[in-house]
């Protein structure tokens, strides 16, 4: 493996999607990779997943994958997460930042507002380390002021606020209880405007309705992850959304 730079190192930065309110993690890093052409460089196991493998185009496919283009990683899970899972699983994460010198970390997930601008969602930030106070300025982010993080995101959240590894969390409003591509569609134009990116979003705006009518399944089993499992018993495996 090529030793990196320092120059690079400095901006390691680390894309985390999984599935969320409205999917807008999943939605939102799965269209990006392609579109800024990363290429999957390894897979994450979990011992308390239930083994799975996807099969897309004739190739075999993890549920948790990693991608990686110059200084930019992303991890994306098609696996949703319950309470225990949430926990060990940024522990995973945070294991990986530390060993690829990641020095920071964004979230896109989904806010549930059913009174939400279907046309104009909101996204808010929500930083768990001062030194990324200064991203949400710079892209005139608003951010999370008050409000209450329960369950799996916080028990994701807690863990990374022990970690030395900023995170900034973008949330935002989405349907409740639907898969929202059109709030992942500004999640995707808010993460491009910080990584300085262009980003072409025809395709995610022509498959909408496409889109939240295939992953209708993977929205009923990200909420049931998202609630309390019965002790010993694993979260269940979404069908791949795609």
């Amino acid at each position: 493996m090529t030793k990196k730079t320092q120059s690079q190192s400095e901006n390691n930065t680390l894309l985390l999607g999984f599935p969320g309110g409205g999917l807008v993690g999943v939605f939102t890093i799965s269209y990006l990779i392609p579109q800024l052409k990363m290429t999957q460089i390894g897979e994450i196991d979990h011992p308390d997943i239930v083994p799975t493998l996807f099969v897309e185009n004739g190739e075999l496919y993890g549920p948790i994958r990693i991608y990686k283009k110059d200084d930019l990683y992303a991890i994306l899970s098609d696996v949703p997460f319950d309470l225990d899972l949430g926990y060990s699983f940024a522990e995973s994460v945070i294991e990986f930042a530390k060993k690829n010198h990641i020095k920071k970390i964004i979230i896109p997930s989904g806010m549930e507002s059913p009174t939400k601008d279907p046309k104009a969602p909101k996204v808010y930030g929500l930083v768990t380390h001062q030194s990324l106070e200064s991203l949400l300025y710079q892209n005139d982010i608003p951010k999370f002021l008050t409000g209450t993080i329960m369950g799996t995101d916080a028990a994701m959240v807690a863990t990374f606020r022990k970690s030395n590894i900023p995170v900034a969390l973008l949330y935002t409003e989405c349907h409740p209880f639907f898969p929202d591509p059109e709030a992942a569609l500004h999640a995707i134009t808010v993460i491009a405007k910080i990584l300085k990116f262009q980003i072409d979003t025809t395709d995610i705006k022509n498959r909408i309705e496409y889109l939240r009518i295939q992953n209708r399944k993977l929205m009923e089993e990200t909420l049931a992850a998202l609630q309390m499992q019965p002790e010993g018993k694993p979260a269940p495996v979404p069908h791949i959304y795609r």
